[in-house]
């Protein structure tokens, strides 16, 4: 594995998951921050099928905690962000697609929020029945609209060294 980093790309190296959070607020024009960089990412044929709950109330949080079992850092996070998607706005209306934009934009978030100086953190609801469920029941989804994943936001209350997983095994030029 090479340990080569381009300095210039240190934001994407520093980007870690955050699992442990300080005290503290993230303020609305910060929240608002995150969710335009999200909606910066690409999508296919500019569908933009994303939609984001944001999440502040504790109560919630733990809620959300409670249907994910690799989400307990929730109920110390400041904030958390659930996104989803609608499937009727998707390109084709292809599940693939919805998943691929979003994926999109939850990567733009979690780097923004750590080019912002916060802690984030990317779990998964789709494609687990039982988490899809869990967060439609709790927040009234409608139908056609999918949660995606769950992205836990706080002040930072551990530091990572960035890193790079660069494998040369990985890469394939002219031919597998």
């Amino acid at each position: 594995m090479s340990m080569r980093m381009n300095e210039r790309l240190a934001d994407l190296f520093g980007r870690r998951s955050i699992r442990t959070y300080a005290d503290g607020e993230i303020g609305d024009d910060t929240v608002r921050d995150l969710l335009e960089a999200a909606m910066a990412a690409p999508s296919t044929c500019a569908r933009d099928p994303w939609h984001f709950l944001v999440i502040r109330r504790m109560e919630m949080l733990c809620r959300i905690a409670e249907g994910l079992p690799n989400g307990k850092m929730l109920t110390d996070a400041s904030a958390g962000i659930v996104v989803c998607g609608d499937l009727n706005t998707a390109h084709d209306n292809q599940l693939s697609y919805l998943l691929q934009d979003c994926a999109a934009a939850i990567e733009n978030l979690l780097l923004a929020a750590h080019m912002l100086g916060l802690g984030a953190c990317w779990l998964g609801v789709h494609p687990r029945e039982k988490r899809v469920e869990h967060i439609s029941k709790l927040f009234s989804l409608p139908p056609s609209v999918i949660p995606v994943s769950c992205i836990a936001l706080g002040k930072q209350g551990e530091r990572k060294e960035a890193r790079t997983r660069y494998r040369d095994d990985a890469v394939h030029v002219d031919r597998w």
